[in-house]
């Protein structure tokens, strides 16, 4: 294609794709068209129109979601000028290059991101005002019209949405409460997150407290109801696979007593003739990262559960650990390992005689 090509022939022409109905400068560049040629078309009255710097859309109406969307990947993935120079590679025949390199590391995260998620809590897409736009931090690219543009140290890896590059669910909440100046509202995000399965508690506080906004007045009642709506679904989960799986039925949310001593603790399911207990952990992670051995041994709470779960081992009591996490993502293998411990009851001592009490 040569610059006596006809412009006519060198114009994207209307598509059901929202790809091929915005475009950027790079992509018109590739298809032979120069920026003189797109300024012309984009003249009042033209067919075309500019929604963000070196993005455009090919017909007159207003964007759609979508078409937003895209260009907000468009805008927030082009290259750093100095790559700009570069020559297209042509991975979309016929029309530049393609969508994965016309994002880059750029995703959507935030609210809009939410939505893709399909989070009643924050509406439809092509209702929003605003796309929050995540890239690196060495990136020096501003917010522009409806693009908010959010820098990060650590890229987290992309969830595909479709075809479109979307940030993790916690993060994508994390990114959202922080726009966000409402409790009812906050609220209604990170219950909806754990209620509908989209992610753990766990995770989201780990996100929240890595944006320093566990201290919020609108976050810090939210996090408590997060934690209570994770527990309830969690409880849900392992009386389902209870069910599901065929196992004995348990005595529920019980508390453990030695007989006129001390109390031993709460466990949610017990099956007194085996002495199996269950005891689900839907704690949040208190200090950074969870999971490092300095910080488990010093979260309270942690030391409190292992020391009655140590407890009650020495009195025959045998203890299966579970986490929400393990129960949503792998029941099945969490049953085995619960019938595992029944079965294996009538090869142990026989426990002590523990008293079962309302919890």
């Amino acid at each position: 294609m040569t610059q006596n090509t006809p412009l006519s022939s060198r114009l994207p022409l209307p598509s059901e794709d929202v790809t091929l109905r915005v475009r950027s400068a790079a992509q018109l560049r590739a298809r032979g068209v120069s920026a003189a040629q797109t300024s012309a078309q984009c003249l009042p009255g033209g067919p075309w129109q500019q929604i963000l710097p070196g993005v455009y859309l090919l017909h007159p109406g207003p964007p759609t979601g979508r078409e937003r969307l895209h260009g907000a990947l468009l805008y927030a993935g082009r290259p750093p000028v100095s790559a700009r120079r570069a020559p297209a590679r042509l991975t979309e025949p016929g029309y530049g290059p393609g969508q994965e390199d016309a994002y880059g590391e750029a995703m959507v995260t935030g609210v809009a991101a939410l939505a893709l998620y399909g989070f009643a809590a924050v509406g439809p897409l092509g209702a929003l005002h605003r796309i929050d736009v995540l890239v690196p931090r060495t990136r020096r690219l501003r917010s522009a019209r409806f693009v908010e543009v959010l820098r990060t140290a650590v890229m987290p890896r992309a969830v595909r949405v479709g075809e479109v590059p979307v940030a993790p669910v916690e993060r994508a909440l994390a990114d959202a409460v922080a726009a966000t100046a409402e409790a009812a509202d906050v609220r209604r995000l990170l219950t909806e997150a754990v209620r509908e399965g989209h992610c753990e508690p766990a995770a989201v506080v780990r996100e929240l407290s890595e944006a320093e906004l566990l201290g919020r007045p609108a976050v810090v009642g939210a996090v408590d109801a997060l934690l209570a709506e994770g527990r309830a679904a969690a409880e849900a989960r392992l009386y389902a696979m209870v069910r599901e799986h065929g196992l004995p039925d348990p005595v529920w949310n019980v508390e453990l007593r030695l007989p006129g001593g001390p109390r031993l603790g709460a466990v949610d399911a017990y099956w007194p003739d085996h002495a199996v207990a269950v005891e689900l952990d839907a704690r949040a992670p208190r200090y950074g990262v969870p999971g490092r051995r300095r910080q488990a041994e010093e979260d309270p709470q942690w030391a409190a559960y292992a020391a009655k779960r140590e407890q009650l081992e020495r009195l025959g009591v045998t203890v299966v650990h579970l986490t929400p996490r393990k129960l949503r993502e792998a029941a099945d293998q969490q049953a085995t390992v619960v019938r595992t411990a029944l079965m294996a009851a009538a090869d142990r001592e026989p426990a002590a005689y523990v008293m079962v009490l309302p919890r």
